[in-house]
């Protein structure tokens, strides 16, 4: 049997994993799904159709699966995937989708979302990234794995920021990042690659300077971005994670590419 604290209020039809434990006062609806081993810490708030992964941790005041916060969201019966082994901090908000995003909210394993941030809806988070205190993702965000927003950090709608990208602390980020990408500033330019991620992540040195060698090729002024990009595609077509910067460059989008101020911060 489950841990419930006699203070929470657990609708009868809620779909409750024998070890998941509930703090005081908290609540949770009936469309709910609270897999193995979730821990909802005290006043915790869980509605909507919400689906929580197993081990996943919620600590106080955060408010997960409610209605969006979109004026066209009309009642559509959309939904809210959150995977395994996430820790989400008091405060944290996490909205389900809509009619015009998917009806689709969907977070990966892993992840840490600290005091005060924001998942919107119809976003697409994947696994083991951070979100750092009060950061923000707007509507139909794309948020590849490993990815970082830092602190106070704003993503706009729509935008598609790429796996191990860093978002420096207090972004606004308005455009796509490339994957591996670092970014900062009130209106947010590319400053080059997250190196100090990928040291941590283990890729080698060769990878490295040859991901580096890919960025100044396809942000330098010579050639249209699209020969640019077939340059890097023929040159470094063997590299695993240049040919992820490639077809990141190459898919359709609404919001163009984050651009760098110069190519210094490539090294």
């Amino acid at each position: 049997m489950p841990d419930i604290h006699p203070s929470s209020v657990i609708d009868p039809a809620a779909r409750i994993a024998d070890s998941v434990k509930i703090g005081p006062f908290c609540t949770v609806g009936p469309d709910v799904e609270l897999c193995d081993g979730v821990v909802l810490h005290s006043h915790v708030v869980i509605g909507g159709r919400t689906v929580i992964g197993a081990e996943t941790e919620i600590f106080p005041f955060a408010c997960i699966g409610l209605a969006p916060q979109d004026l066209k969201y009309g009642g559509e019966e959309s939904r809210l995937e959150i995977g395994a082994r996430n820790k989400i901090r008091e405060y944290v908000t996490m909205n389900p989708g809509t009619a015009g995003g998917g009806m689709l909210t969907k977070v990966g394993d892993g992840g840490l979302f600290m005091v005060g941030a924001h998942v919107a809806h119809d976003c697409l988070v994947g696994d083991h990234v951070i979100l750092a205190n009060n950061a923000t993702l707007a509507g139909h965000v794309v948020l590849g794995d490993f990815a970082i927003i830092g602190g106070l950090s704003a993503v706009h709608q729509f935008v598609r920021i790429g796996p191990h990208a860093m978002i420096g602390g207090m972004s606004g980020v308005e455009h796509d990042v490339i994957p591996y990408g670092s970014v900062l500033g009130e209106r947010a330019s590319l400053c080059g690659l997250n190196v100090v991620g990928l040291k941590r992540r283990g890729f080698t040195k060769d990878t490295i300077h040859h991901m580096r060698s890919a960025y100044r090729m396809l942000f330098a002024d010579e050639g249209t971005l699209q020969e640019r990009v077939d340059d890097v595609a023929e040159m470094f077509g063997n590299e695993e994670a240049v040919s992820q910067i490639v077809d990141f460059v190459k898919k359709q989008s609404s919001r163009g590419l984050t651009q760098p101020r110069s190519l210094g911060g490539a090294d």
